[in-house]
């Protein structure tokens, strides 16, 4: 008689990336100073997209309004995908026309 195969382990969410990982996706635009902290439309848009790509979320218009900095980028990505927080769509379009 044989045991049953074991559970798989649960699998924790992915961790929110640090700044060394923002300024990381950030030099996939090309070539950037390390001390440049602000980041431009065209960097945003890009971290977005990396965002959305790799943890499978959507970025409402309420956090990319608050990412102005690569700091700003931590703390909003910590916030956004921490267990408590992390939906499939958050804010945007599909939260508010459920709304109304």
């Amino acid at each position: 008689m044989s045991n049953p195969s074991p559970l798989p382990p649960r699998t924790q969410p992915p961790a929110a990336p640090g700044r060394a990982e923002v300024i990381d996706w950030l030099s996939g635009l090309g070539e950037r100073s390390g001390e440049l902290e602000r980041i431009d439309s065209m960097e945003l848009a890009w971290l977005v997209h990396q965002v959305e790509q790799r943890y499978d979320v959507e970025l409402g218009d309420e956090y990319l309004d608050r990412i102005k900095t690569i700091d700003d980028a931590v703390a909003v990505l910590a916030e956004v995908l921490s267990p408590a927080t992390a939906e499939p769509v958050l804010g945007g379009e599909a939260e508010r026309s459920s709304h109304g």
